[in-house]
């Protein structure tokens, strides 16, 4: 799945477009590397985002689709 889907699935960052923006930025990296917006995300890859000064790290553990907004924190952890 692209990176800046799995975003707005998960629930991490609300829009598709505000995750493209973010990755146009440079301001998420996978498994330590910039990443752009179609970056393939799978179970095991760790997602770091910098929101302002604060840093939000999580790692996948799932990849679907759709989800209800209820199970969507279940895709991911924080680290």
């Amino acid at each position: 799945m692209r990176l800046d889907k799995y975003l707005k699935v998960s629930r991490i960052i609300k829009r598709r477009t505000i995750a493209n923006e973010a990755c146009d930025a440079g301001r998420v990296t996978v498994n330590g590397r910039v990443a752009k917006a179609g970056t393939d995300i799978r179970p095991g890859d760790e997602i770091s985002i910098l929101f302002g000064d604060k840093t939000v790290s999580v790692r996948v553990l799932s990849v679907a689709e759709t989800v209800k907004k209820e199970e969507a924190q279940g895709l991911y952890e924080y680290i």
